[in-house]
């Protein structure tokens, strides 16, 4: 009688060791087009690419292993400077910009309770333009102002830098202005074009956004572009610009128009939002609101994009407080180029470039959107 042979046994993948340094890591990174990398005690390396966090090396064949506290304090070592790893040693973390000569990358690093963990935002240093990036038309007659505020919203990891880099480098070309870019930290490197540009860098050249815009407004400048307004005394000292003959260009984590004005007006006391309102009613020139969805064919992701553009019925509804009325306003805004969220997920969906399982779940009414893929 005939025996059926025991099948082989599977083979264990091959374990990936530690690489020598960060910058090999990095290094990897760029080739295999992640946007983001995270190295920490005790996990696996893992990277973001086209949105989606996971590891490295992970397959039947190879696999890494997990970090110890040993690995990455020897990591840190081999970029780290000697006051870097004195702050990380007593305040337990330490931000800043890295360029090694193959690239430049935002780093974050922090003690925590395992060991450390590192973490890194690959920068594109090639600034893309506004074509590049197939923003509309309407972008450039926002920025064409000479004075008034632009603001660039979204969540982490939207594009936010990379829009605000495009806007910045269009007004380089086309003007022959004073442009001073307050970061934390700098991203983008600019080189100077039509215009005479000054970058600063948070906790380096800077003790805060809010105090180097104070600064700023004593060094004549034309545009002023703020990284991030996170604080009250920013966003005041922003407004003020804007309405004192300053371009500004700002960024706030908010996920559309209708919020983001919401959190620019709630940061100030009660009673001085009527005056407010009328000041940003006034000084806005618009708001871009965007995210980034994962594209049908897997290729990275596609843009969508809403726009608000400050028509005198749009700034009635901020000096009225009626905020919830936006979406309406820019739904019959279209002839100056407006767009809702939703709309610009309907068109990228319509054209086939993502799922309708995105669509949905990213748009703002989704009654609305359900009875769109109903009909």
């Amino acid at each position: 009688m005939s025996q059926t042979a025991a099948p082989a046994p599977a083979e264990e993948p091959q374990v990936v060791p530690v690489l020598n340094s960060v910058d090999d890591y990095l290094k990897f990174c760029i080739q295999y087009d992640a946007s983001d990398l995270h190295l920490a005690t005790a996990a696996a390396p893992v990277w973001r690419r086209y949105g989606n966090l996971q590891p490295i090396w992970e397959s039947s064949t190879h696999r890494a292993a997990n970090l110890t506290s040993e690995d990455t304090h020897r990591l840190v070592r081999t970029f780290l400077s000697e006051k870097q790893l004195e702050q990380l040693e007593t305040r337990g973390d330490v931000d800043f910009a890295y360029s090694p000569d193959f690239g430049r990358f935002r780093a974050s690093i922090v003690k925590q309770r395992l060991g450390i963990d590192m973490a890194f935002r690959i920068i594109n240093t090639r600034i893309r333009t506004i074509a590049e990036l197939n923003l509309p038309d309407v972008v450039r007659t926002l920025i064409r102002y000479h004075n008034g505020l632009v603001l660039v919203t979204g969540p982490v990891g939207c594009g936010k830098s990379t829009t605000l880099a495009a806007l910045v480098d269009a007004i380089n070309e086309e003007r022959e202005d004073h442009i001073i870019s307050l970061e934390d930290p700098i991203e983008y490197v600019f080189e100077p074009k039509s215009c005479h540009i000054n970058q600063r860098e948070v906790h380096t050249h800077t003790a805060s956004f809010a105090t180097a815009l104070r600064g700023a407004l004593r060094e004549d400048p034309d545009v002023i572009m703020v990284g991030e307004m996170r604080d009250l005394e920013t966003i005041s000292l922003a407004i003020t610009a804007a309405e004192t003959g300053h371009l500004v260009l700002g960024t706030l984590h908010t996920g559309n128009s209708a919020r983001t004005l919401d959190r620019v007006l709630d940061v100030f006391p009660s009673d001085q939002r009527d005056q407010i309102r009328v000041m940003v009613s006034e000084s806005l020139r618009g708001i871009i609101s965007q995210q980034l969805v994962p594209r049908i064919d897997g290729n990275g992701r596609a843009m969508a994009m809403e726009i608000l553009v400050n028509t005198p019925a749009v700034g009635s509804t901020i000096r009225d407080g009626k905020t919830f009325m936006l979406n309406g306003i820019m739904q019959t805004g279209k002839s100056v180029g407006m767009v809702t969220m939703d709309d610009s997920l309907r068109s990228l969906y319509s054209a086939g470039i993502i799922s309708r399982e995105e669509c949905e779940s990213r748009a703002e009414d989704k009654a609305i959107m359900k009875s769109f893929f109903k009909s």
